[in-house]
């Protein structure tokens, strides 16, 4: 079911830091009752999470980049990068 490890980190200071296990958890617990493509997201460590191969990356992203952002995680001006391991 959880295929691919992404890697998610974000900007700050200048520098990469991995996303904190409870920014990634926050998002998947979220997404499991609205929003069905990003079920297959399970959080396993800071900077780590693991995906199905139905979760489209190209939406990943900008996904999480706006939940953090109404969360109060992520600054307005910071960008998430969000790779494959």
């Amino acid at each position: 079911m959880f295929s691919r490890r992404i890697r998610v980190e974000y900007e700050q200071d200048g520098g990469h830091l991995p996303c904190p296990l409870k920014w990634l958890d926050s998002f998947s617990m979220r997404n499991f009752t609205n929003a069905p493509v990003f079920d297959d997201t399970l959080p396993v460590a800071d900077g780590l999470l693991e995906i199905g191969e139905r979760v489209p990356l190209e939406k990943l992203k900008p996904a999480m980049e706006e939940w953090f952002r109404r969360k109060g995680y992520l600054a307005k001006d910071a960008q998430l990068l969000v790779a494959p391991l």
